[in-house]
């Protein structure tokens, strides 16, 4: 009997043992991994390199085989790793023990004077374990700059062109609060981090090139630079006001500039646009919701939509040159101007006086499918008192309800060039343009690149002047 005990105890423990050898398999083993993100928050001022780790641990009574930890940007990332002692790109059919666990360390080797860099470098990492797969995510921050995340403004501040600015997961004004951007400032926005002013955002930027102030997407590395959508944009809430952008260029958003649904709490515009340029947005260069804009010498090119005006407001446009060319990034289907003096919530009207003139404009698409680049709208519960003046667009149908004066309708503006292959659009006008000398005498007197006006009675059409 003794023996018969000894033998059965001998064979629970072989099975125990053979159990504790075995592989665990399916899908709902418990594996922990302990970070979802590796950021590299270290300014890369020189060439150099720096790591990072986390651990995948086995939490089963039995061994887990890891099919592969994978550096999906491959062999020419800038990220290297080593899984459990072995160097990637790719370590396959690492085994863990029960209970046991392994080290991913992680190395980011950056040269900043690289060209075409971006400010923040992405890559990740994946695991993959029976018929599981689990990402890493990896950041880091390719080049000196001023690295903002989730950054409130509470105080006044003022921003300098000493270095470039990074804004990652949002950039909020605060309400009664100012930030005010001087000359030269280049802004790089991540994908993920709207602009949301409850404030007052001031854009001081200054005629020369080197000297406007530069919003656009953080990443400047082929083929991302040029796409559209590559960050939110600039939101300007109900309590917003006395807004200001002089000389900004606003590039490759998916809402440029959005007003939402209260207009200014005071006599003022809540934005003015003096000699701005928004370009390559993904869906609205601007998006107005019963709000108030002023713009001058403003192009605004190359938009999903151009100027989108719902729920009436308060707006003037002078000398601008609104137009969308079909290309690679964009079918042209949506009208350059869209005017509504409502919007429907729950499929119910709720209408708002509109008063708008656009005066010495050029609106105009090509390209696409559109026939009418101004429609408006009318909603008869509140005034719909809309001008344009002195005006060339293409329009097959007229807008209804509104007042027209000296427009001229569906001639080609002769902008001096539009190259599709290779993405390039000047907006400036040949010297044949129709929309030369044809405009009114305004109190504009500088054109978009800062020229002179003629001293003539008739300026031209749009934001730039021929010289």
């Amino acid at each position: 009997m003794k023996t018969a005990g000894i033998l059965s105890l001998t064979i629970l423990l072989l099975i125990y043992s053979c159990r504790k050898e075995s592989f665990i398999t399916t899908p709902d083993a418990r594996v922990t991994i302990t970070a979802d993100t590796l950021k590299f928050d270290t300014v890369f001022v020189t060439a150099g390199s720096t790591s990072r780790y986390f651990i995948i641990k086995n939490d089963n009574n039995q061994k887990l085989k890891v099919s592969s930890v994978k550096l999906m940007g491959g062999a020419s990332s800038v990220f290297k790793i080593n899984a459990d002692g072995i160097i990637g790109p790719e370590v396959q059919n690492i085994e863990i023990g029960a209970n046991d666990s392994i080290y991913v360390f992680v190395q980011v080797n950056v040269n900043p004077n690289a060209a075409n860099l971006p400010f923040v470098i992405r890559d990740s990492i994946k695991i993959n374990y029976n018929g599981n797969s689990r990402l890493v995510q990896l950041e880091a921050w390719g080049k000196n700059a001023h690295f903002l995340r989730n950054k409130k403004i509470t105080v006044n501040e003022t921003w300098n062109n000493d270095l470039p600015y990074v804004i990652l997961g949002s950039l909020i004004v605060d309400t009664n609060r100012t930030l005010a951007i001087n000359k030269g400032c280049k802004v790089y926005v991540n994908a993920n981090a709207p602009v949301i002013v409850d404030g007052t955002l001031l854009i001081n930027g200054l005629k020369d090139t080197a000297d406007r102030v530069y919003f656009q997407g953080d990443r400047l590395d082929e083929p991302y630079k040029d796409y559209p959508g590559g960050w939110p944009g600039i939101f300007f809430r109900g309590s917003s006001k006395d807004n200001v952008f002089n000389y900004a260029v606003l590039k490759n958003a998916y809402q440029a500039v959005g007003l939402l649904d209260l207009p200014s709490p005071n006599v003022n515009p809540k934005l003015t646009l003096n000699e701005c340029v928004i370009d390559n947005a993904f869906d609205a260069g601007i998006i107005s919701i019963n709000s108030s804009v002023t713009a001058r010498n403003c192009l605004i090119s190359n938009c999903g939509n151009g100027v989108e005006i719902y729920k009436g407001g308060t707006y003037s446009f002078t000398h601008c040159t609104m137009a969308t060319i079909s290309n690679s990034y964009f079918l042209h289907k949506e009208p350059v101007v869209i005017l509504t003096n409502f919007i429907k919530v729950n499929n119910v009207p709720s209408p708002a006086d509109l008063n708008a003139v656009f005066r010495n404009c050029i609106i105009w698409g090509d390209g696409g499918t559109v026939e009418d680049e101004v429609v408006t709208v009318k909603d008869n519960g509140a005034a719909f008192n809309v001008l344009f003046q002195n005006n060339l667009w293409k329009v097959v149908t007229p807008p209804a309800n509104v007042i027209t004066v000296n427009i001229i309708n569906n001639q080609d503006p002769q902008f001096q060039t539009i190259d599709f292959s290779e993405k390039y659009y000047d907006f400036r006008l040949k010297p044949s343009s129709p929309a030369k000398d044809t405009g009114t005498s305004t109190s504009v007197i500088l054109d978009l690149d800062a020229k002179p006006r003629t001293a003539g009675p008739k300026p031209d059409l749009g934001s730039f002047e021929k010289q």
